[in-house]
């Protein structure tokens, strides 16, 4: 496995981990959630659509980039690791998340016509997951699918 993909999927979790944490404890405080431009994130984060199956969105996000930092973290240490079943669940799994925000992103752009700069950073940084994922897995990997 070659080390400036697996370096930026573990710098992109990292980094999607920060903001879905950021967005949980910024959504407990009374006053609206800002973006980096200025703009309220409030209609996006507080929505019906901030749940999913009862659970708030950030702690799907929380999840998901945990799992993506220990799994890529993993790999770095111990390359033997990186399995075909290995690989086939990190591919499921970054395009599940893939799919899920470009969902959430929809939602921003036609029920919602609000947007939130830290729901997109996240779903770009989901995006690169996945693209770099699907570019190191296995050719017997991509004829699967």
């Amino acid at each position: 496995m070659t080390t400036l993909p697996l370096m930026l999927i573990i710098l992109c979790a990292l980094t999607g981990f920060s903001i879905a944490l950021y967005i949980h404890f910024k959504k407990k405080e009374p006053k609206p959630l800002i973006c980096p431009i200025g703009h309220s994130c409030d209609p996006v984060v507080r929505s019906d659509y901030s749940r999913f199956m009862c659970i708030p969105v950030e702690w799907l996000g929380i999840l998901y980039y945990f799992l993506v930092l220990l799994a890529y973290f993993l790999l770095a240490l111990h390359p033997a690791l990186h399995t075909e079943a290995v690989q086939v669940f990190l591919l499921v799994v970054s395009g599940l998340a893939f799919l899920f925000s470009a969902y959430l992103t929809g939602v921003q752009a036609f029920i919602l016509k609000e947007w939130c700069s830290w729901c997109l950073f996240s779903a770009t940084l989901c995006a690169i997951i996945f693209f770099t994922t699907l570019t190191l897995s296995s050719a017997e990997i991509m004829m699967f699918f």
